[in-house]
């Protein structure tokens, strides 16, 4: 065990922040503002390779883990410019193509997703369904070698500047049931990868009450014809593969989390170490001292959990990974709202102000909570695979 990265992450880290430091500090709250996505920035960071460091280097990728990949992510978003497209694209999308993609569907879009020039959504929320993914009610059947979809999503990141979406359905399963079972018993988890202008489907933005430069859309699948190579894996993709990309997914939002953290505690540190009110700067009294280092603390916990978990991963430990994403995820979130509402007070009225641009980003951090899983389904998970109380849902 070592908490000293190596030479090679850290320069790493490094090189990730100068890529984005060339884009101001203005770049990232100007196209929150605006709602219109840092595809300047995203093709930046793809083309020297930080988008795809996690996926294998015959497609392209770096043929490093989700360590790395988490490190860029943490990274980027300490400069103030979250991407919540890294989670998607590379980290689910990617993870899943990558271990259990059909060897055609990994040569067609792995490429593309590693240098940034492909970006592929994700679909499985749905409005009746929420968390519970074995209620999906968007459903695949078979017309001669072709899928037809039906079904809708909802809360899907990034789909205006997506090239395709990998959506999580159901499809009828011969193998599963038995006499006498319904036919919902007889359909299993699949997923399908859908080109955007794909005729039948549509899909319209969700008015938000936060300020982000991705949106948020509902999708809507109308007899979606879909060729046999679009269910990812093929017939016999097993189950696994649905939830291959949710770890990496945690892990990812964790590093978003606490790169966020970090970027508010810089911005309050530098103010209060040049606003001069009563003859020495205000960070020497100990009523704004306290809070800010209490939330730097908090931070820095998250991200040894985020370390683990992502190391965890990267080792294979599926079961400690998850447990240790899943707190990763909770702990980041948490000390990323505290740290950036501390942020904040310590600009008194101006962390209200545009010009700081503070306030703008706290409901963009408030989403860490809810997605990509809540704050409640992983208290259930802790509290039922890590300390073996009885399930409560």
């Amino acid at each position: 065990m070592t908490f000293t990265e190596s030479a090679e992450r850290q320069a790493l880290r490094e090189s990730v922040r100068q890529v984005v430091r060339k884009f101001g500090s203005g770049y990232a709250t100007e196209h929150a503002r605006r709602g219109v996505p840092m595809t300047e920035l995203w093709q930046a960071l793809g083309a020297a390779g930080f988008l795809g460091v996690n996926l294998p280097e015959e497609y392209g990728g770096g043929g490093a883990g989700i360590y790395e990949l988490a490190l860029v992510g943490e990274e980027v978003s300490a400069e103030g410019a979250s991407l919540i497209m890294m989670v998607v694209s590379p980290a689910i999308v990617g993870t899943v193509l990558a271990r259990y993609g059909t060897a055609e569907q990994r040569r067609d879009w792995l490429p593309g997703i590693a240098d940034g020039s492909t970006i592929v959504a994700f679909g499985i929320t749905e409005p009746d369904a929420g968390s519970n993914s074995h209620r999906l009610s968007t459903v695949a059947r078979r017309d001669g070698s072709d899928w037809i979809l039906n079904g809708r999503k909802t809360f899907v990141t990034g789909v205006r500047n997506a090239d395709a979406v990998l959506v999580v359905g159901r499809i009828q399963d011969a193998a599963a049931g038995g006499p006498g079972q319904s036919d919902t018993a007889r359909l299993r988890p699949a997923m399908f990868l859908l080109p955007r202008e794909t005729p039948g489907f549509t899909y319209q933005p969700i008015e938000m009450d936060i300020t982000e430069s991705e949106r948020q859309c509902q999708l809507f699948f109308d007899d979606v014809r879909l060729p046999a190579q679009a269910l990812v894996g093929g017939d016999d993709a097993p189950l696994e593969a649905l939830f291959a990309g949710l770890n990496p997914e945690r892990i990812m939002g964790a590093a978003l989390a606490a790169g966020t953290g970090r970027f508010a505690i810089g911005k309050a540190r530098r103010y209060l170490l040049e606003r001069d009110v009563w003859g020495v700067p205000i960070g020497a009294h100990q009523g704004l001292a306290h809070p800010l280092a209490q939330c730097h603390i908090e931070v820095e916990l998250s991200r040894l959990m985020l370390a683990k978990a992502a190391t965890l991963y990267d080792e294979g430990d599926d079961k400690p990974a998850g447990e240790a994403a899943n707190m990763a995820k909770y702990a980041a979130a948490e000390a990323s709202i505290r740290a950036l509402d501390q942020a904040i007070q310590c600009h008194g009225g101006n962390g209200l102000a545009a010009d700081y641009g503070l306030a703008m980003l706290l409901g963009a951090a408030r989403v860490a909570r809810v997605a990509p899983v809540s704050r409640e389904m992983v208290l259930n998970f802790v509290a039922q695979h890590s300390l073996g109380l009885p399930k409560s849902y």
